[in-house]
């Protein structure tokens, strides 16, 4: 048996959403350190593409875009197809939250969370069905690697109502379509992140002394947790991890004894 064996993504084509920042650049980088050929990113701000693009090399290619509507994903995979028929790895990170209080809280807050975070992944999915299919092979499936959140499988005491209930339903989704997908050797599985530094989690990125409160392993993740995982799941060696959404949050879903005293330190 041969590490390298194990763990290696050399040649392979993989697609991460919202891959200019937070948690998609992370994963972003560690696909680049573990061989990948080609990482294409799509996010809404044409300009943090273009910097992570530049930042990152040219094996990074930015498709800038929202994928929050059909037409967005349409226009995104009209893109894609330009320069490949064939996908190793899709990473659905990108994501939005949206909090209010209870009586205050919106339709707007709803409905842009449900359609980023539930809507777009499934319907991405679907449109690159056939490329996926091309790429995968018995012995060597593709991945689809869906970001959820610990937020999805405990609540928090913050009033992120469609946001909770969004990364429960990607937790789901994630069964449901390993259950179909398997069948034509694409393996899917996920990913519920717990406190990483970002732009979407605030608490972390400002506060990480507060933060790490509520964390067994006190500390909030870093880049190498994060690509730590991703890398496992798109590699051999996560092949057999089927329709699992793996928590990576230093413990706060599996390990938190201190549950009294907690400050949830959650947020993709």
């Amino acid at each position: 048996m041969n590490i390298n064996d194990l763990f290696s993504l050399e040649g392979r084509v993989a697609v991460v959403t919202g891959g200019s920042r937070g948690i998609g650049k992370m994963i972003v980088e560690g696909f680049l350190a573990a061989g990948c050929a080609k990482v294409y990113i799509t996010a809404r701000k044409r300009e943090q593409v273009q910097a992570t693009c530049e930042e990152l090399g040219e094996k990074v290619i930015g498709i800038p875009g929202d994928l929050s509507s059909l037409e967005g994903i349409n226009a995104f995979i009209a893109e894609f197809s330009k320069h490949e028929d064939k996908l190793d790895i899709l990473v659905n990170n990108a994501g939005v939250a949206w909090g209010n209080d209870f009586e205050e809280f919106p339709e707007a807050g709803w409905d842009k969370v449900m359609d980023l975070n539930v809507k777009s992944l499934f319907f991405l999915t679907q449109k690159l069905y056939p490329q996926l299919v091309a790429a995968a092979a018995e012995g060597r499936p593709a991945k689809v690697i869906n970001i959820g959140s610990i937020d999805g499988m405990k609540i928090n005491p913050w009033e992120t109502y469609s946001y909770q209930a969004s990364k429960a339903a990607v937790i789901h989704l994630t069964k449901r379509l390993a259950a179909r997908l398997v069948r034509d050797n694409i393996v899917v599985s996920g990913i519920g992140p717990g406190a990483f530094a970002s732009e979407m989690n605030k608490a972390a990125r400002d506060n990480e002394g507060m933060v790490e409160k509520g964390i067994p392993a006190r500390r909030i993740g870093d880049a190498m947790d994060m690509a730590g995982g991703a890398i496992y799941l798109a590699s051999r060696a996560g092949d057999y991890v089927v329709g699992t959404t793996i928590p990576i949050d230093g413990g706060v879903v599996n390990a938190n004894v201190g549950a009294g005293n907690f400050v949830d330190p959650s947020g993709q």
